[in-house]
C-alpha cells in the first residue's frame, strides 16, 4: 500500500471513529433519569405535527366552502363552512395540551401536566355534542320549514371538497393518535369525521333537491345526526376510560408476562397502569427472596422495571416495590397497613 492510500485509510478510520463517538455521544440512552423527559417530547411531536396540517387541510377546506357560499348564496353549504372553520378550532386546545405536557413536574404537579391532554379531550367530546344538537336543530327545522337548494353542480362539488377533506384528517389523526397512545386526538379524529359527515349530507340533499324531492335537505340531515351520535359514542366512551384511568388488559398481562421472566422476581403482586397523557406510567410489587440483601432488592427492582420499559409500549416509567417471600407462620408484613387500606369507618 502506497502512503498516499495509507494516508487516506487512515484519515477514513479516524473520520470514521470519530463519526461513531459523536453518534454515541448524541444518540439518547434509554432509562437514564435525565432522559426519560425525551419520549414526552418525541411523543408530542407527532401529534404536533398532525394537528397544525389538519389545522392547515380544514383551513383550505372551509376557505374553499366559502368562496363556492359567495357565488352560490347557499345557506346549507354556508351552515357547512362555518362548521368546518369552527371545528378545525379544536386543534388549539389539543395543541395547548401538548404543550403543556411537555413542561416537566412541579412540587405542586408532581406527575407533570399530561392530564391537560384528557382536559382537551372532554372538551372535543362536547364539540362533538354541539356537533350534534346542531345539527338536529337544523334538520328539524328545514322538515318544518324546506328550502329550494340553488346552485346544485356547485354547491355539491363543494360538498365533495368538505367531505375528502375532513375524512383525510379524520384518518391522519386516529392514526397518528392511536401510534401515540392519544385519546384525546383519536377523539379529535373522530370529530373531523362528524364534520365529513355533515358536508356528506350537503352532498346528498343537493342530490336529493336535483331530483325535485323538498324533503332531502331535512331528511339527510337527521340520518347524518343519527350518524354523529355514534360518533359521539365512541369518543366518549374512549375519553372517559382514559379519564377513569383504564388500560388495556392486554398491557396488563404483557406486563405480568415480562416480570415473571426477571430473574429473582419470585411473584408478581398488585400491578398498577395509568395514563397520564399519552404517556403511561406502573405501580408494581414484586416477591422476592426474603433473605436478599437491600442492595440485591433492589437490584432485581431495576431489572423489573428495566423488563416493563421494553415490554409495554409508552411506558416511561414504573415503581416497583419489593416484597419478601411469605414465610409460613409468620406475621404480614403489610399488616401494619391494613386500618388504613379500609378506608374510614
Amino acid at each position: 500500500m502506497t502512503d498516499r492510500h495509507h494516508h487516506a485509510h487512515h484519515e477514513h478510520r479516524r473520520r470514521t471513529s470519530l463519526l461513531h463517538r459523536l453518534t454515541h455521544l448524541l444518540a439518547s440512552h434509554s432509562h437514564e433519569t435525565a432522559d426519560k423527559v425525551d419520549p414526552a417530547l418525541e411523543s408530542s411531536a407527532p401529534g404536533m405535527r398532525a394537528l397544525w396540517i389538519s389545522l392547515a387541510v380544514l383551513g383550505a377546506t372551509a376557505l374553499a366552502q366559502a368562496v363556492v357560499v359567495l357565488l352560490s348564496g347557499s345557506v346549507a353549504l354556508l351552515g357547512d363552512t362555518v362548521h368546518n372553520a369552527a371545528d378545525a378550532l379544536t386543534a388549539v386546545p389539543l395543541g395547548i395540551a401538548f404543550v403543556l405536557g411537555r413542561r416537566a413536574a412541579t412540587r405542586r404537579f408532581t406527575y407533570g401536566y399530561g392530564r391537560a391532554e384528557d382536559l382537551a379531550g372532554i372538551a372535543i367530546v362536547l364539540t362533538i355534542a354541539a356537533s350534534a344538537a346542531f345539527a338536529g336543530w337544523t334538520a328539524v327545522g328545514r322538515l318544518l320549514d324546506p328550502r329550494p337548494v340553488e346552485h346544485v353542480p356547485v354547491v355539491a362539488v363543494a360538498a365533495v371538497v368538505g367531505f375528502a377533506g375532513n375524512e383525510w384528517v379524520a384518518r391522519y389523526r386516529i392514526r397518528v393518535g392511536r401510534a401515540i397512545g392519544s385519546a384525546a386526538l383519536v377523539a379529535d379524529g373522530l370529530h373531523a369525521r362528524t364534520d365529513g359527515f355533515t358536508s356528506l349530507a350537503v352532498l346528498l340533499s343537493a342530490g336529493g333537491a336535483a331530483l325535485g324531492w323538498r324533503y332531502a335537505d331535512p331528511v339527510v340531515g337527521l340520518a347524518i345526526t343519527a350518524a354523529i351520535v355514534l360518533v359521539l359514542r365512541d369518543a366518549a366512551r374512549e375519553v372517559f376510560r382514559r379519564v377513569m384511568d383504564a388500560v388495556d388488559p392486554a398491557l396488563v398481562d404483557r406486563a405480568e408476562r415480562a416480570l415473571t421472566r426477571v430473574p429473582g422476581v419470585r411473584g408478581v403482586g398488585e400491578l398498577r397502569l395509568r395514563w397520564i397523557g399519552h404517556r403511561l406510567r406502573a405501580e408494581v410489587a414484586v416477591v422476592v427472596d426474603g433473605d436478599a440483601t437491600v442492595r440485591e432488592a433492589h437490584r432485581i427492582a431495576v431489572d423489573a422495571e428495566h423488563a416493563l420499559l421494553h415490554a409495554v409500549p409508552r411506558l416511561t416509567a414504573a415503581l416497583v416495590h419489593a416484597d419478601p417471600e411469605p414465610v409460613p407462620g409468620a406475621a404480614d408484613p403489610h399488616l401494619p397497613l391494613a386500618h388504613h387500606a379500609a378506608g374510614p369507618a
